[in-house]
């Protein structure tokens, strides 16, 4: 197979084509033009010149002619080699690095990076746009190689619960009773959830989580969340209020799905904070720059609402703060795996919202201080399906 030429070659060529073809027009002209030009201004100078004087100029001139063309072009074509030469190999320099790079880069090395090359905007753009791209490839590797030893070890645990108690029950030493039943069955319902949560934060965070917008009233939809979970609340001696504004705007969401991330908050606030404490769900007014997308379309789509949930719980490490989005992260892990919980909870709930063209955030002034989680959401239309 033949190897086609490298881009420093071809630059080359091309250079040499341009100059070569310069230089034979340069020669063209000038030995075309010159010896008529010679012939006019000789016969205004001299008059009237001997036949045999003015052939003996004619050749001298035309002889002359040549040889400073032909000496010309070959220093001409000499001096352009080696500039275009030059100007070849820096140009070359940084296509071959990114080059180099990208072999790197598809081969798994996801530390790599272009430095600038310092040939003018055009190019440092191209080598940012790599690393941009590279440190992008290097979060998502990170992410997928996460995400499979978090979901390995979160099916370990009822996996092996299940596993000893079949074994329990083909060895007769577990009786076949309601409470093996019931064991059984929470942890197949638990592991059924975990596969539901990956699928669902998967599609969210790909943008295809499948959104019903329609009009809704956040007044509305934080009512019914709350009332849906207060019997819980109660059960557990856990105070449950809402502070509702007096005219929020209307939001366009899914309101199924706007119920799914509040059902979340409010469990998860409920699994943090101890009996005797409270737990405060609040709407009020916010500015559209606290979205994502800033709404859009529709009277309204500049207005955006704000829905807090405020726990005086636990409170959450100023170590942990920045993480609690992450899959399957927990800040107390042996608590929340006991409780039942996935772990991707608030994973999905941000990218639901995300989805919505809103935000999720959560603060807290670190351990026994509780926590707030904000969710603000547009007025307008979800700018992602």
């Amino acid at each position: 197979m033949t190897r086609r030429p490298g881009l420093a070659a071809r630059l080359l060529a091309a250079q040499l084509l341009v100059i070569t073809a310069g230089t034979v027009t340069f020669a063209i002209v000038a030995l075309a033009a010159g010896p008529p030009l010679f012939r006019t201004h000789l016969g205004r100078a001299l008059g009237t010149v001997p036949a045999a004087t003015d052939r003996h100029l004619q050749d001298a001139f035309a002889a002359a002619t040549a040889i400073a063309v032909g000496v010309g072009t070959a220093a001409a074509l000499l001096t352009a080699l080696t500039v275009s030469l030059l100007i070849t190999r820096r140009l070359s320099r940084p296509i071959q690095s990114i080059d180099a790079a990208a072999t790197r880069l598809a081969t798994g090395d996801y530390t790599t990076r272009m430095p600038p090359t310092g040939l003018g905007p055009e190019l440092d753009t191209l080598a940012e746009a790599f690393n941009t791209m590279a440190t992008a490839l290097q979060h998502t590797e990170t992410t997928r190689r996460r995400l499979l030893a978090d979901a390995a070890h979160e099916l370990r645990t009822p996996l092996a619960t299940l596993e000893a108690y079949l074994e329990g029950l083909a060895d007769e030493v577990r009786a076949p009773t309601q409470e093996t039943w019931d064991i059984m069955s929470d942890q197949t319902a638990r592991l059924r959830r975990l596969i539901d949560d990956i699928a669902l934060v998967s599609h969210a965070e790909e943008h295809r989580l499948p959104l019903r917008p329609v009009p809704i009233a956040p007044n509305d939809i934080v009512t019914s969340v709350v009332n849906a979970a207060r019997p819980e609340y109660d059960a557990a001696g856990v105070r449950l209020t809402t502070r509702l504004a007096g005219n929020p705007p209307s939001l366009m969401a899914d309101p199924e799905r706007i119920a799914q991330v509040l059902a979340g908050l409010l469990t998860n606030a409920l699994r943090h904070t101890p009996a005797g404490g409270h737990v405060t769900v609040a709407t009020e007014p916010a500015d559209a720059a606290d979205t994502v997308g800033g709404g859009g379309g529709g009277g309204g789509a500049d207005a955006a609402v704000r829905i807090v949930v405020t726990d005086t719980g636990e409170g959450i490490a100023p170590q942990h703060l920045p993480h609690v989005f992450e899959r399957f992260y927990r800040a107390d892990t042996a608590r929340d795996r006991a409780h039942g919980g996935s772990g991707i909870g608030l994973t999905i709930a941000r990218a639901v919202v995300a989805a919505h063209g809103g935000t999720l955030t959560a603060a807290s002034d670190g351990p026994g201080t509780g926590a707030k989680f904000t969710m603000t959401l547009p007025s307008g239309t979800p700018s992602r399906a």
